[in-house]
Parts: C-alpha cells; structure tokens; sequence
C-alpha cells in the first residue's frame, strides 16, 4: 500500500484538472461533488498509507519512493519523491481529513456563487499543494508545495477580487509570504552548499550524526526559522492572516486549521536535528517568539467585533503556542496541538459561517445575539468548539495546551506564565464570541428600532407593576389573616402573574434588539408573541436560520473529533502516550524530556485549568450579567490591532515607497545601466567592425596588406632586439 501514496496528492490534483478543462458542463453542485469526492479519496488513500505504516516496526516506519529524476544539475541532482513516515502521514490525516470536510461544507455555503466551479477547482488545487509540501522527499519539492499553498492562498483571498478590498488582501498576503520564502530559499542553498544535497534523509542523517559545524547550523536554522514565520503568521511577518479573511469562510477554515498556516511548524519539526544543532540561542529565540505572539494576538482579539476577526487573531495565538514548544524541544507537544487545533478551529470557522449563511452575510457579532434559539446545531457544535480551545477538559485542546504549557515550566518559568496569560485571554474572547453570538437578546437590523424598544419597555414595565401588584396583595391578605381563601387566590394571581412575567422576560431574551424577527419564531416564547403589540411582532424579510445538512454534518463531526482528538496522547502513563511513540522515529531523540515531578504537572493543570475558569467567568460578568462594564476590554487600541498594521501601512505607503523607488531608482541606473552599457558597448564596436565586413574585395586586400606590414613590423622589432 505504501507504493499507492502517489495517489494521496494526485486525486485533488486530479479533481482540480477536471474542474479546470471540464467546461461549462460541470455545474453546480456536480462541480462541489466532484471536489469534495477528490478529497474524500485521498483521505482513503492516506489511510491505507497509515495501516500499512503502522504495521511496521518502529525502526522501519521511514520509506522514500522516487517517482521520477527531476534536476539533473552538475551536482545537484534532485528527485521528485515522497517521504513516508510517521511525520507526513499524521499531517497528510488531518489535511485530507479536514479538508474533506471543508469541501462538503463548501457545497451548501457557496450555494448560487457565480464562481462556484472556480472556487472548488482552487480548494483542490491548495490540497494538493499542501499534500506535496508535507510528502516532499526534499528541500526543494517542499519548497514547491510551499509556493503553490502561497499561489492558492492569493487565489482564494481576493477569489471575490471584484471587490478592491478582496484584491489587496490577496495581495498583502502573497508579498508578505515573500519575505518568509525568501529565508526558506536561503536555508536550501546554504543546505546544498554544506551537505552536497537536499535531500531529508541525507541532510537529516547528517546532523544527527553531529558532524555538522554548530555555526552552519545555526544559520540555517535561523533562515529556515524566518521561512516559518512568515508561513505560520507570526510576528511580524502576521499581518497577512487578518486580512485573509476577505475570502469566502471555508477557505478561512482550510488556511487557519489545515493546511497554509501549519506549514511552519511541519517545517521546523521535520528539521529538528538543524535546530538541535544550533546554537543554544535558536530554540529560544523561537520560544519567545511564539510566546510572544501568544499573548500579543490575544490581546487583540479581546476587542475584535468581527465574528471572524476574532478567530483569524484566535489562530495567530495558537500557532504561537506550536512555536512556543518547538522552542522548547517538544515537538510531540507541538505536533499534537497543530492536530486539535485542525480540528476545533476548522469547527470554530466554519460554525462562523454557518451563523453569517444564517445572517445574510453580517459578520458584525453587534449584529447577533440569542442565535442559539434559530440555529440550534451550529450553536451546539460551536460551544463544544469553545470549550476545547479555552482549554476545558476533557476536551481536545485541554490536553494539547496543557502540555505545552509544562513544557514551557520545564524551559522557564516566565515563558509559562506568558502562556497561561493567554490562556487566561483566550478562555475571555472566546466567551465573549459565544455570548454575543448565541445568547442574550437579538440585536437584529430594523427600520424602527426606537418604536419597537418602546413597545417592548411598556410591556415589560406592565408586568413588572402586575407582579409588585400581586406581591402587595399578598402581603395584606397576610397580615390580615382573616380569610383563607383570599391569600390563596392572592397567592396565585402572585404565581401567574411571575410565570407570564417570566416567559416575557426569556422572550426579551431572544427578541430583536432593535426588532426585525416575529416573536412566535422563538421556541420558548410561547403564547405570549400573540399578546404583544403588532409593533413588537415584526416580520422581517430575512431572519436567522439553521444551514442545511451539507453544512452542518461536517460541524457534528468535528465537534466530536474535538472531544476525542486528546485521547492520541494523555499525560498518564506512556502507554497513552500514543502520539510520542508514533512519531518516535522522526525526532532522532531530539524530543525534550520533562524534568519535573508529577505533582507538579497537576498543579500546572489546576492553574491552567483555574486560570479558563477566571477568563470564562469574567466574560460572562461583561457581557452576559452585564456585572463589568465590557468597555474596559473594547479598548481602541487593542480593536485597531495596536495600530502597528496602520503603522506599517503609512510607513510603506510613504518613507518606505520612497526608499523602494530610489532603490528602483538606483538599481535602474547603475545596475541595469552597467548591463545595458555593456551591451550598448559591444553594439557600437560591432558596427565599427561591420564596415570592414562589407563583402568587396578591396577592403580585405587592404585588411591583409595592412595586417601583413604590421606583423613583418612586429618581427623586425623582434630581430633587432
């Protein structure tokens, strides 16, 4: 089975070329179908590839086959090859796994879009592309998978490219991608210079041997480290991913959960005997920077009222804990997080576009509220995804975090508390995002909001007044003590009168605010929508609804993958430790050892656990008791993300352009003017040398008389000396 791999990228491939030459023909939803059968079938394969890898001794779980000779270059010679082991196959699951899931998703979501056969030909294509990146026997092939998710990326970003802000978000994603390719471009000829070839399993067994100068190492890794940055968004080189959003959401869900984004770290794990190797300042300069990330992209997530926004910020933080443990030598703890992060950041993006299918678009969380009641499934998977990435146990991103955060203790204490702080800021706004969302009153678009808030005050203040009615009533009757019967027929005018007012309260709850959906829409409201005035139940002409089954059977699947997925790799014993010693083979013992006890590790979990808790708590005090003022978390500066992408707008959009044209400038001048006036040179002596090629005779007698003169000149020069 192994020999089939070939057929885990050329299925998409296969798909994408269908889609691209198929014609007209291959309409919606045969187009979708198509796709997504693609993908399902390279997920089959990869599967088949990890039974049969699997099956193997643990020493033998690495195997290359050369599907042909591709750069026959002096001495470089490259093959275009695939590298099975543990490693690539883990990535390949949850790519095609994911991915597939994605596509069947796309089908309902990208329902009647003109470009609907375009933008599935592009998914298949970014699949392949990804699946060549992580396969790649070599630096190079690598590198072209790595280009192709960079070229889909642009493609799927401005895939709306009629609107200018669509355009220039594709835009800034693929040149800010450059300056990270360009440090992978360096580490491969710095590669090839130092170990004559390219190839994984040379360069790897090379390194791991130790012969390799701790200096060459070190700047290969440090280039090979900026190549991750800009890959994986981290800073600085992060701007590119909020902006990636402008794309349709399930390109968001394959760029931030399977493929594109996760692409550093694959890297960095692949070469980990380079970063053994290096200096001791590498793993750290990757730690914090991770970290530092973490934290960083939190904080601005805090304040984002884009239901997307949130998430694209959500994802920077979280690949930053992926760079936080690489730094830390635990590439386990990495690999794992980046496999439950596929799993509920991919749930958490496409429930965001359920809830914007279900609202028209809107991705204002200002604009929402109470949803759960309309879309009960998106909301019930969303909160599982919630729940995993704050770091709940028992699921997923529980144990993942958890792990990285001891990791972290073990390197250094302060790297672990810049950990839990994000922890802490992520339980926050990921609560915040489900609050606003699925809970509290509807706060739907309406064209009389104030008539309506109106109606709905003088209700509520009528049944408040008949309650402090019924109260008073019961009091006299009380102290009164004569008659039985008139305190219970007090006491229960007191009791109908709480029930109808709290029935009318839980449909304040769910009300339009300001009103734009009949109240009777809402389960729990009950007889009292017929009660209200006709200014309360209004009709609008779009209402919030649940997404068809094409897109919520991919959220169920993976709301339950996001329970589950910790269970590769629990902390208890190494037995469960699953997840360890199936990569075991591609770490070349570079895998970091904890050194502390195990009550430690559990007083690490409470904290961490503790530290959710708090964030979760407050949360629901600002915006769901309505107990802090949420302004203090809103502030300008954290929605307008620090200002530093203003800042680095203004700076390339003036001092910077201005340095860019004078180097444009300069290179024009001298460089091309050195190149140019060379060849102006050699035109010019041509054409001086060009009269005496003029095919008459006489101009040749003249030529040889004068050439024979002046050799008989040289010889006589020669004789007298």
């Amino acid at each position: 089975m192994l020999d089939a791999v070939w057929l885990v990228p050329a299925l998409p491939l296969a798909g994408f070329l269908v889609l691209t030459f198929g014609g007209r023909r291959l309409r919606e939803p045969v187009a979708g179908w198509l796709a997504t059968v693609s993908m399902v079938g390279s997920f089959v394969a990869t599967l088949g590839v990890f039974l049969a890898l699997v099956g193997r001794p643990a020493g033998d779980r690495r195997w290359v086959t050369t599907l042909f000779e591709w750069v026959p270059a002096g001495d470089l010679r490259v093959d275009a090859g695939f590298l099975v082991d543990p490693l690539s196959v883990t990535m390949c699951l949850f790519i095609t796994g994911v991915g597939a899931l994605i596509h069947l998703y796309s089908i309902g979501y990208m329902h009647g879009d003109d470009g609907y056969r375009r933008f599935f030909a592009y998914l298949n294509l970014f699949a392949f592309s990804m699946l060549v990146l992580v396969l790649g026997d070599n630096l190079l092939l690598t590198f072209l998978g790595w280009e192709g998710v960079g070229a889909c990326s642009y493609l799927l970003i401005s895939f709306w490219f009629t609107d200018e802000a669509n355009a220039t978000a594709g835009k800034k994603a693929f040149v800010t991608n450059r300056i990270g390719d360009w440090g992978f471009m360096v580490a491969i000829f710095l590669t090839f210079f130092t170990f004559g070839s390219i190839a994984y399993v040379d360069v790897l067994d090379t390194t791991a041997a130790g012969t390799v100068a701790t200096s060459t190492a070190t700047v290969i890794a440090v280039m090979l480290f900026v190549g991750a940055i800009g890959k994986s968004a981290q800073f600085p080189l992060y701007l590119w991913l909020p902006d990636a959003m402008a794309g349709p959401t399930p390109v968001s869900a394959l760029i931030h959960a399977a493929t594109m984004v996760t692409s550093g770290i694959y890297l960095l794990t692949r070469v980990n005997p380079i970063i053994a190797d290096a200096a001791d300042w590498v793993p750290t300069l990757i730690a914090w920077t991770g970290a530092g990330t973490a934290l960083f992209a939190a904080t601005i997530a805090v304040a984002q009222r884009d239901i997307k926004k949130v998430l694209a910020y959500s994802t920077i933080s979280q690949l930053g804990y992926m760079f936080l443990a690489v730094g830390c030598g635990a590439y386990v703890a990495a690999v794992f997080h980046m496999v439950t992060h596929a799993f509920f950041k991919a749930l958490l993006f496409l429930g965001s576009g359920s809830v914007i299918h279900g609202m028209n678009g809107d991705q204002d969380m200002a604009h929402y509220g109470g949803l759960r009641h309309f879309m009960p499934v998106t909301a019930g998977t969303f909160v599982v995804g919630w729940l995993a990435i704050a770091g709940v146990p028992p699921f997923a991103g529980f144990w993942s975090k958890d792990e990285i955060l001891a990791f972290a203790w073990n390197e250094s204490p302060l790297l672990w508390a810049v950990g839990l702080v994000t922890a802490v800021l992520t339980a926050f706004y990921m609560t915040r995002q489900v609050v606003l969302t699925f809970f509290g009153r509807g706060r739907f678009a309406d064209p009389r909001p104030a008539e309506v808030e109106a109606a709905w005050e003088t209700r509520l203040a009528e049944a408040d007044a008949t309650v402090e009615a019924a109260e008073q009533k019961v009091a006299v009757e009380t102290d009164n003590g004569q008659s039985a019967e008139g305190l219970e027929s007090a006491e229960q005018a007191l009791a109908a009168a709480r029930v109808e007012q709290a029935t009318l309260r839980a449909a304040a709850d769910v009300r339009p605010e300001p009103s734009g959906l009949a109240l009777e829409a809402a389960p729990d409201v009950g007889p009292v929508a017929d009660e209200l005035p006709d200014e309360v139940a209004v009709r609008a002409e779009h209402h919030p609804h649940e997404s068809p089954r094409s897109m919520t059977f991919p959220l169920v699947v993976l709301a339950a993958l996001s329970v589950i997925g910790g269970l590769v790799q629990l902390p208890f014993s190494s037995t469960t430790k699953r997840l360890e010693h199936w990569l075991e083979p591609t770490l070349f013992h570079n895998e970091a050892h904890l050194s502390i006890g195990a009550s430690t590790l559990w007083i690490l979990a409470v904290v961490a656990v503790l530290g959710g808790a708090i964030g979760i708590g407050v949360a629901v005090a600002a915006y769901a008791a309505r107990r802090v003022d949420h302004q203090l978390f809103e502030q300008p500066v954290l929605a307008d993300a620090w200002r530093l992408d203003r800042a680095v707008s203004r700076f390339m959009g003036g001092p910077g352009r201005t340095g860019f044209e004078a180097i444009a400038r300069f290179d024009e001048a001298v460089v091309d003017g050195a190149v140019d006036g060379v060849a102006t040179l050699v035109r010019k002596e041509a054409g001086l040398l060009r009269r005496f090629h003029n095919g008459m005779v006489r101009t040749y007698a003249v030529g040889i008389g004068v050439g024979a003169v002046g050799l008989l000149a040289w010889f006589l020069s020669r004789s007298s000396f």
